[in-house]
């Protein structure tokens, strides 16, 4: 009995929290026809709003692959003073709001922050533009592919990559051969999180993006933007678009889960 009582409020959960508001974004956008949602996905700004959270992504996934990682091979490979303290750095992201962390930066690295003015007097700007957009999307990112590598590399240990040293393989070949392999699904997992976290980023990016229409406004802030000048059909067609993203990820994410079942158990 307690089965399908379980599975009847894991249901009844998912389609109030999240069947529901998904679907109500979709209905809101196509309440005036197709024409009138593609004419709004296609206004200036909204293109730009578009292009500018694709091009952050798309920025921010390679740097967090490789940060990943180095991190995650440094900490599972080596041990050294101040691992755990790394460790713990790595995670601050989660336990941080994202309207702190961009607030942060932008006393750092602002016009008035140490670093922002002493890059001033030669002409360089580091927030209210792309770099600073992008710089507040590593933070928020930077933990996935780590979380998702580092345990991979922790159980696999160091036996078989030994093994290929004693064989005389250099380190890029046991890192391609003997490694790699044994890390390309967790990595492909984080990525896709890291990826997925860095489009759908609303409050670091609001604090340090300036919020200039047509220039710096992803996609989320351009829903804002119109839902509060009472544009909702340009605002539901536009978060349409960023739902449809995530429903790419979470396909991607349901792929990889699929072919590698042992990361469907990660939490």
């Amino acid at each position: 009995m307690r089965r399908p009582v379980l599975i009847a409020l894991a249901a009844l959960f998912a389609l109030v929290v999240i069947v529901l508001p998904v679907a109500a974004i979709f209905t809101r956008a196509f309440a005036e026809g197709v024409g009138v949602w593609l004419a709004a996905i296609t206004e200036p700004e909204t293109r730009a709003a578009i292009w500018l959270t694709v091009l952050t992504a798309l920025i921010v996934l390679p740097i967090n692959v490789l940060f990943g990682l180095c991190a995650a091979w440094a900490i599972a490979r080596f041990r050294f003073p101040g691992r755990r303290a790394l460790l713990i750095l790595i995670e601050i992201p989660f336990a941080i709001s994202p309207t702190v962390a961009g607030l942060c930066f932008l006393l750092v690295y602002g016009a008035y922050g140490p670093v922002g003015s002493a890059l001033q007097p030669y002409g360089l700007q580091l927030m209210f533009n792309l770099t600073g957009i992008v710089l507040v999307s590593l933070f928020v990112t930077c933990p996935f592919v780590v979380r998702e590598v580092l345990p991979v590399l922790s159980v696999t240990g160091e036996d078989e990559e030994r093994a290929a040293l004693t064989l005389g393989a250099s380190g890029w070949q046991i890192f391609r051969f003997v490694t790699f392999p044994n890390i390309t699904w967790p990595l492909l997992y984080g990525a896709i999180l890291a990826t997925a976290r860095a489009i759908g980023e609303f409050g670091a990016v609001s604090v340090v993006s300036g919020a200039i229409r047509g220039q710096t406004m992803t996609l989320p802030l351009q829903i804002e933007l119109l839902y509060n000048d009472y544009n909702t059909t340009g605002a539901f067609a536009a978060a349409t678009m960023l739902a449809l993203l995530a429903l790419v990820t979470l396909i991607l994410r349901g792929l990889i889960a699929a072919s590698h079942p042992a990361r469907g158990a990660t939490p």
